[in-house]
């Protein structure tokens, strides 16, 4: 056997046996393959290090920004609002509706990331339906990774295929080839849980998720939105001749008047006819103010609350009042603390006494706790403030919803470009470069955006399938794989080609066994009378078919805010592997390439 043969088969097994163990962390495995690549001069130091300057990379990293910039308009949390408010509370059309929402979203946004965005919006979907929160997460933790196979940049073993492919020198697949495959398995993972979730899915269970702010201080009751109507008695009043007293319960904390969102309004802030008004309080309550003042209600008005009830850029934090500090003594009203600090003041508590009626004539003292709504930039203000110490941390970052249009056209023109003809790199590395130019995303927020671990692992990885298939090693090896499978039937060889890639899957990263295994089925394709390319696409499609084992990372992600189990994850995951299985097999064989 040869010896270039040898090194790269030694190479590949530690790297296996690193990554089975998890004894150092697999980017760093990666690194450490590519650069024994190059030192036992199996690859020149180019080809070394060729893997950071591919397609690949330059397309994970760009999709990592693009998604960032959706998230950072609040694109995302709208999303998740939209799915409460047409969905209801039906569990089978709640998560058909989330799943079918998280998996449209991860076919441009990595799935991790996507996972990530629908975490907390999962959680407020399952607080507002009365939906378990184990019968909801893990669905959507599956439809994150059914989603990636929707477009070839939805995962990372799709985008490293192309790259894997052109080394081949074959053609690499267009931006939407993988579609009709992903929709099926999409649908097959919705139907599956839509069906059969009561029976296989953990019932009223969650993890253990410490009580906000809101819980905290029993304020946690609805936000409610309304339109003042053209005849309104409201139109021409001020807050402080409407709220102060007549309204028992309800606090105003916001006003929308042609797209532009007043948080806070102060005493003075005059009402006029179209204005939208954002209430905090009890449901009676809010009721019986929007018929006694003339205003409408309903989906004309939902996209407020949404927007405030979200946590995309609003919430609750808590505020003390430091030692000395310069309005000790002074009232609300005279320091003007709407206007000053742009927040709501809702709950004031000094020692034991708590005051939620209106509190804007109470002299302010050191060590008094205000607790406030507002957007979470105004709250950042308070931080290091000479007056008043933030207590509880802002969630999420300032988002910018002026951007959302200028975000999702960034990304509709990337994805247009790519298709067009315009290498795929190339499209999505400009949408990256103009989410920071149109100002939807500063040049730090781009680079946070990134995770290096993901890059730095596809970068690594690629060199090793390019020295398996330079040494010799996937040529002798398709050898006696072709020999052994001489005159199977095509979906004989397409069954045990996706078996292996799932099971690669489970023990090493997605992207790991792609790339190990793409250029031995170009090579065992032709001898066994199967497209190479279907091969190679089933290959990088049921490297993602990480259902059985929390060691996919959406899995581990949704693991502990789920309350599951190794074992849930092997009840409800060993049906929804062979159901991926039977669908992209029969699929890619029937449609072929």
């Amino acid at each position: 056997m040869d010896t270039q043969v040898i090194l790269v088969g030694a190479v590949v097994l530690a790297v296996l046996v690193l990554f089975a163990t998890d004894r150092i962390r697999i980017e760093i495995v990666a690194l450490l393959a590519c650069l024994s690549l190059a030192w036992l001069r199996v690859l020149t130091p180019e080809e070394a290090i060729s893997g950071f300057a591919s397609n690949a990379v330059v397309a994970m990293a760009a999709v990592m920004v693009l998604g960032h910039g959706l998230e950072r308009t609040g694109v995302t949390a709208r999303i998740a609002g939209t799915i409460v408010r047409y969905a209801g509370t039906a569990e089978r059309r709640v998560l058909a509706a989330t799943m079918g929402t998280v998996g449209l979203l991860s076919s441009v946004v990595h799935n991790v990331g996507a996972a990530a965005l629908f975490l907390p919006a999962t959680g407020r979907i399952a607080r507002r339906t009365g939906i378990p929160v184990s019968r909801l997460m893990m669905p959507v933790g599956f439809a994150a990774i059914l989603g990636g196979t929707l477009t070839m940049i939805g995962s990372g073993p799709l985008i490293v295929l192309n790259d894997l492919l052109r080394q081949a020198g074959a053609e690499p697949f267009s931006l939407f080839a993988v579609t009709p495959v992903g929709i099926f398995l999409l649908l097959g993972g919705i139907a599956l849980f839509a069906l059969a979730g009561g029976r296989i899915l953990p019932a009223g269970r969650g993890g253990k998720e410490a009580p906000g702010v809101p819980e905290e201080w029993q304020i946690d009751q609805p936000i409610h939105a309304c339109r003042i109507g053209p005849s309104s008695p409201l139109a021409g009043k001020t807050r402080e001749e409407v709220f102060s007293g007549s309204s028992p319960g309800l606090s105003l904390l916001a006003v929308r008047k042609g797209g532009e969102i007043l948080a806070a309004p102060s005493r003075l802030t005059r009402f006029e006819a179209g204005q939208e008004l954002a209430m905090l309080g009890p449901e009676e309550e809010f009721a019986r103010f929007a018929r006694e003042w003339g205003c409408t209600t309903g989906r004309g008005t939902e996209s407020l609350r949404e927007l405030l009830a979200g946590g995309s850029g609003y919430g609750f934090a808590e505020i003390v009042v430091r030692p000395r500090a310069s309005i000790a003594g002074k009232t609300p009203r005279q320091i003007m603390f709407r206007q000053t600090f742009g927040v709501e003041p809702l709950v004031h508590v000094r020692g034991e006494t708590e005051t939620r009626a209106d509190f804007s004539n109470l002299p302010l003292e050191p060590g008094d706790i205000i607790v406030a709504f507002g957007p979470w930039e105004n709250f950042r203000t308070l931080e290091g403030h000479r007056d008043l110490r933030l207590i509880s941390r802002p969630e999420g970052d300032p988002v910018r919803h002026r951007k959302a249009g200028v975000a999702v056209l960034i990304v509709a023109v990337s994805l247009a470009l790519s298709q067009a003809g315009i290498p795929l790199s190339l499209a999505l590395l400009s949408g990256a470069v103009a989410m920071v130019l149109s100002g939807v995303l500063e040049p730090g927020d781009a680079y946070r955006a990134i995770d290096w671990k993901t890059v730095v692992l596809i970068g690594g990885l690629i060199p090793l399938g390019l020295a398996v298939e330079k040494s010799g090693a996937a040529a002798l090896l398709a050898g006696d794989l072709s020999f052994l499978l001489a005159g199977a039937h095509p979906l004989v060889v397409m069954l045990l080609v996706a078996a292996i890639a799932t099971g690669l899957s489970l023990v090493i990263s997605n992207v790991g066994a792609t790339v190990l295994l793409v250029p031995l089925v170009m090579m065992t394709g032709p001898d066994v009378g199967v497209d190479p390319r279907a091969l190679a696409l089933l290959v990088a499609v049921c490297a993602q078919n990480s259902f059985v084992l929390p060691t996919h990372q959406v899995n581990a992600l949704l693991m502990g805010p789920g309350g599951y189990s190794t074992r849930d994850y092997l009840r409800a995951g060993s049906i929804m592997t062979l159901l991926f299985v039977a669908i992209a097999v029969t699929l890619i064989y029937l449609i072929g390439v």
